[in-house]
């Protein structure tokens, strides 16, 4: 069965003790996997991709929607965003920069937050279903963002030499050390660090969508004669399972954007 008939790639006639006598069909890396919807001059255009796009245009078009004409009494729907934008602004940015260093960069961590937030709460919207954070492209792009952002600060703010010490922990005082601790900070900030930041957020939701879908299949594989219990056990630990997503999703976002901003601390912080 293709991805693109149904994301479970699952056959629906499957079930314990049934007549044809397949197993448990358990999710897997087809679960990630869909045919294009269109082809365009050899560019497919997927779900997931759409689901990116659909995202894009959710986040643009309520702030747009909520701030396009701003009031000074605000309606509900710029009360609801003024509340989403000072969460990140406040509880984010000015705790992270301080309001003065901070104010900035709001637009863009704002933007990466409802971004990830809503990529992520796709993962137990029917019909879509599925969390987009869990393919690593779009994680890795995001935080090339931010790594291209913090470099560039970086050496803004310190220069070629100065942000060489700033990224590589150069401190004479260490004397006969300092070559490993050079060598050990650039590949920890210069290499793995793009790399965890993705990884974090793609690990996450690739490993929640699995459990997801592993009890959703498991719920009716099992609805068949006596594993009629295990099945609704099962069905409750679906519940239990998008309850947990659902906090998962927000944390996720919360994080990606609080490293992001620990980065651009870093690049703004004075070397001693």
């Amino acid at each position: 069965m293709s991805a693109d008939q149904t994301q479970l790639a699952f056959d629906w006639s499957c079930r314990i003790m049934s007549d044809n006598g397949c197993g448990f069909p358990a999710p897997g890396l087809h679960s990630f996997l869909f045919k294009p919807i269109a082809t365009v001059g050899g560019f497919e255009f997927n779900k997931v991709m759409l689901l990116s796009l659909i995202t894009t245009v959710l986040v643009v078009g309520f702030f747009w929607a909520a701030f396009g004409k701003a009031k000074v009494v605000p309606g509900k729907l710029q009360m609801v965003g003024e509340a989403g934008y000072d969460f990140v602004r406040r509880g984010i940015v000015y705790e992270t920069l301080g309001k003065k260093e901070g104010e900035k960069y709001v637009p863009l961590m704002v933007s990466l937050f409802f971004f990830i937030w809503i990529m992520n709460v796709w993962s137990v919207i029917p019909l879509a279903q599925f969390p987009v954070a869990s393919i690593i492209a779009f994680p890795a792009v995001l935080a090339a963002i931010v790594y291209v952002v913090w470099l560039g600060l970086t050496f803004k703010k310190h220069g070629f030499v100065g942000g060489f010490k700033n990224l590589t922990g150069y401190d004479k005082s260490l004397g006969a050390v300092l070559p490993l601790v050079v060598v050990i900070e650039f590949f920890s900030n210069v290499l793995v660090r793009p790399f965890t930041h993705a990884v974090r957020l793609f690990a996450n939701m690739f490993a929640g969508h699995l459990l997801l879908v592993m009890f959703t299949v498991a719920s009716w594989y099992l609805l068949n004669s006596w594993m009629i219990p295990a099945a609704g056990v099962s069905f409750a630990m679906t519940v239990v399972m998008i309850l947990f997503e659902l906090f998962v999703q927000a944390v996720q976002a919360y994080v990606f954007v609080l490293l992001a901003c620990s980065y651009v601390q870093g690049a703004l912080a004075e070397h001693h």
